[in-house]
């Protein structure tokens, strides 16, 4: 099933949560001057516009980026609101950067990225802004299997699925289980949202009790509209970096502090 788009959530207040951890990890694993590489399983097309049809259509990226951004949540120095200017700086205003484009910000010259993108259109529009990396128009757990254990061996994984079928939230702890067996230093970064329906329970009960020693993050928000089942974030992440879990911690009191405001 490929109908998922990310266009119409981009910006929202999951991506903030997302992509605040994302950038802080990179951000801490590009100090140390030892290349890795960076793998991205369902990449989406990398470059967002915060004032496109689809964007204004769902009223996600103003309830969440936009908002965020205008009333000073992460402090102009956070690693997600240097990307974005710099992502800003060449790509005009209203630019957006998906995960690849965060990365993009923080990887270096002699760092390897490996991006996997199924969906055609997507892919499509990923490919030109994408020069740092080798994509690949396979499925995104394919290509973890094919690369695990990546060269530079050090690094870190995100993935990302669009969970359009319930049936994935079941498979997502034998991938990770897998990619853990084939690359046990590897920063391994699971987003999930979290449903009304809490259908995530099961999964993340699974990975917790694989991986004990793993971060969990969760926030809450309310619906971005009426009807609109989202109604907060997760992050899961093995492996995580220096520093992670005080920033996931300080995103958990920022957003309980303010997302409901």
């Amino acid at each position: 099933m490929l109908s998922y788009q990310h266009a119409y959530h981009a910006g929202n207040l999951a991506d903030l949560h997302k992509h605040a951890l994302l950038a802080c990890a990179l951000d801490y694993l590009t100090r140390k001057d030892k290349p890795l590489s960076y793998l991205e399983t369902h990449a989406g097309r990398g470059l967002y516009r915060l004032d496109a049809l689809e964007a204004r259509k769902t009223g996600e990226a103003e309830a969440g980026f936009n908002r965020a951004e205008a009333e000073g949540w992460l402090a102009s120095d956070h690693p997600l609101m240097r990307a974005v200017a710099a992502t800003r700086a060449r790509r005009g205003r209203t630019a957006y950067p998906g995960s690849p484009l965060v990365a993009a910000h923080f990887l270096r010259h002699d760092d390897r990225a490996h991006l996997a993108e199924l969906h055609p259109a997507e892919a499509e529009a990923l490919h030109p802004v994408a020069g740092f990396a080798t994509l690949h128009r396979i499925d995104g757990f394919q290509m973890a299997r094919a690369l695990c254990p990546p060269t530079p061996r050090r690094g870190m994984m995100l993935i990302d699925p669009s969970y359009e079928v319930k049936a994935d939230y079941d498979a997502i702890p034998r991938q990770i289980a897998g990619i853990a067996r084939r690359w046990n230093v590897g920063v391994v970064a699971l987003w999930y949202p979290i449903l009304q329906d809490h259908r995530h329970l099961g999964m993340t009960a699974a990975l917790v009790a694989a991986h004990p020693e793993a971060l969990l993050s969760e926030v809450r928000f309310p619906p971005a509209r009426a009807g609109h089942g989202m109604t907060g974030s997760g992050m899961f992440v093995l492996n995580p970096p220096f520093g992670l879990a005080e920033e996931a911690a300080r995103l958990e009191r920022l957003f309980a502090a303010r997302a409901g405001s």
